[in-house]
C-alpha cells in the first residue's frame, strides 16, 4: 500500500517538476521573446508575461506547501533529494524540449527573413527592369 502511494506521489512530483521547469522557461521567453514575436505579437508578449508571473507565484506557494509536507513526513534529507531530482529534470528538459523550441524559433526567423529578402530583391529587380524599359522608349 505504501509502495503504491510512494509511486503515485513520485509520478505526481515528476509531472509537477516538469510544470515548474516549463513555467520557468515561459518566464524566460516572456522576458526575452524572439524578434518576430516582439514585432508582430506585442499584446501576446504582455499577456504571456502576466500569465508566467501568476504561474510562478502559484508554484512558489505550492513549493512551500510541498516542502512543509515532505520535511514533516520524510525529513529534510528527503527535501534535499527532491531538489536534486528537480535540477536533473530541469536539465533534461532544457537539453531536449527547450533546445527544440529555440531551433524552431530560429528556423522561423531565418525563413521569414529569407522570404522577405527574396521578395524585396524581386521587387527591386522589377523596378529596375521597368526603369530600363521606360528609359528605352
Amino acid at each position: 500500500m505504501a509502495g503504491r502511494e510512494l509511486e503515485s506521489m513520485t509520478s505526481d512530483l515528476s509531472r509537477w517538476m516538469g510544470a515548474v521547469s516549463d513555467v520557468t522557461q515561459a518566464e524566460k521567453r516572456a522576458k526575452n521573446p524572439p524578434l518576430l514575436r516582439k514585432l508582430f505579437y506585442k499584446d501576446s508578449i504582455e499577456s504571456e508575461a502576466i500569465e508566467a508571473f501568476a504561474a510562478k507565484k502559484k508554484l512558489q506557494q505550492q513549493r512551500d506547501e510541498l516542502k512543509t509536507f515532505i520535511t514533516f513526513s520524510y525529513g529534510t534529507k528527503a527535501w534535499d533529494e527532491l531538489i536534486m531530482m528537480e535540477g536533473q529534470i530541469r536539465k533534461q528538459r532544457a537539453a531536449t524540449l527547450y533546445k527544440q523550441q529555440e531551433k524552431r524559433d530560429k528556423f522561423i526567423f531565418w525563413s521569414v527573413l529569407i522570404i522577405t529578402l527574396v521578395i524585396c530583391s524581386g521587387l527591386f529587380g522589377l523596378f529596375v527592369y521597368f526603369l530600363y524599359v521606360l528609359d528605352r522608349s
